[in-house]
């Protein structure tokens, strides 16, 4: 009986609420917790405690999205020169095949040091995540190229990237309502001063009600604008501050864990390519004394061709030893950097949304600013109104006379 490909799993068993499932470009399946965003490639329990499905194989090659491995390196290095190496007819050792399926068919497939790899024309492309939105999680696992040419930078590295700078733009957001702040204190100040002088209070009369009552509106409006930057600092300011630092401290968790991850992935991916190398060295001696051997060109015994088929083989084992660890780090990799992408898309949704919402706040207590100065000025303006010179004469000529004027008859 041939066992099932990869992946495929009965539709008959339902996933515990907020899971879903995918499939990796290799076939192998893996599943997303909605709600938490935790990804893992065991299939989850609906019981605490029991596992659904059997435990993780192994995956013969990293988990690749649209063709390039989580590290940012081709899925299928482009070169030539060590596609395939010669085996000698004595050589019977068997480093075994990297391939998804052995019934992959030759063309589809190649051959790098006696290790198969699926060819990258037949890959199929990374199923994403979520496919009708512009996702962290779907657009940042290759690296992009600097736009001079000098280096390349890693799509995680983008992510970082645009939080940090979201950072500072809380910060410089927060240094703005402050100035504000500054601003509405000192203005306040000089009303209220401005309100105190005793210049032109001798005026009499509805016009000396008016000017009374201007010189009272400033105070009135000092003290407005004293609550306002009040305000400002206490449900703009502060709530801002405090978003910021809580910020800071969720994008320290994110970024500790993921570097460390692919510093990791590095250190095993060079470890990978140095087997490599040593295996095809070895296997280059083998063949070159099998051939001496032959052709007798030297006393080499079969003691000495056994001696480097072991040492050969040994350098085989290295290499699948490497490329195993390798694959498992990959394999973690690809876990973290799925639930961390989500993890720095929430926080920027987060972010976004929380500025907006005290900004908003911001503009409402301008508002109310803006009424309180207005009550303000409509007492002056109705006093205003009701100045009458004739009036103001006739009240100051009561206060002031001194008498009736007579007239005096003169005699022609």
């Amino acid at each position: 009986m041939v066992p099932p490909p990869p992946g495929e799993e009965s539709q008959t068993v339902i996933l515990p609420p907020g899971w879903q499932s995918y499939l990796s470009p290799q076939g192998r399946r893996y599943y997303v917790n909605t709600t938490t965003n935790e990804t893992t490639w065991e299939r989850p329990s609906s019981t605490p405690g029991i596992p659904a499905s059997p435990g993780s194989h192994r995956s013969s090659l990293p988990p690749t999205v649209n063709g390039y491995h989580a590290s940012g390196t081709p899925a299928h290095p482009a070169e030539t020169a060590h596609m395939s190496v010669r085996k000698s007819t004595g050589d019977s050792q068997n480093l075994g095949s990297s391939s998804p399926s052995k019934r992959q068919s030759k063309e589809n497939t190649i051959t790098i040091n006696c290790v198969t790899f699926p060819h990258p024309d037949t890959m199929p492309e990374q199923q994403l995540l979520k496919p009708t939105e512009w996702s962290y999680c779907d657009y940042f696992w290759a690296d992009k190229k600097d736009p001079q040419g000098n280096g390349t930078v890693a799509g995680f590295e983008l992510l970082l990237q645009k939080q940090l700078k979201g950072k500072q733009m809380q910060k410089e957001m927060s240094e703005f309502i402050r100035e504000r702040i500054k601003i509405e204190e000192d203005y306040a100040k000089n009303l209220a001063k401005l309100s105190q002088n005793s210049l032109a209070s001798q005026e009499e009369g509805s016009l000396g009600e008016a000017w009374a009552q201007v010189k009272k509106s400033l105070a009135d409006e000092a003290e407005v604008h004293l609550k306002f930057s009040a305000k400002l600092h206490s449900e703009v300011e502060k709530p801002l501050m405090n978003f910021r630092e809580n910020f800071k401290k969720d994008m320290k968790k994110c970024d500790h864990h993921i570097a460390d991850l692919r510093k990791q992935l590095a250190s095993r991916y060079a470890s990978v390519e140095k087997a490599r190398k040593a295996l095809t060295e070895r296997q280059r001696d083998l063949e070159m004394k099998t051939q001496q051997l032959e052709i007798k060109l030297s006393n080499k015994t079969e003691e000495d061709i056994k001696k480097a088929r072991r040492k050969s083989t040994q350098a085989g084992d290295d290499l699948m030893r490497c490329v195993d660890l390798y694959n498992q780090a990959q394999s973690k990799w690809f876990e973290e950097m799925v639930t961390t992408t989500l993890e720095l898309e929430r926080l920027e949704v987060e972010r976004v949304e929380m500025i907006r919402q005290h900004l908003c706040q911001y503009t409402q207590l301008r508002h109310e600013t803006d009424m309180f100065n207005q009550s303000t000025v409509e007492p002056v303006d109705q006093l205003l109104r009701k100045v009458d010179p004739a009036k103001d004469r006739e009240l100051w000529v009561r206060e002031h006379k001194t008498g009736n004027i007579r007239p005096v008859d003169m005699e022609i």
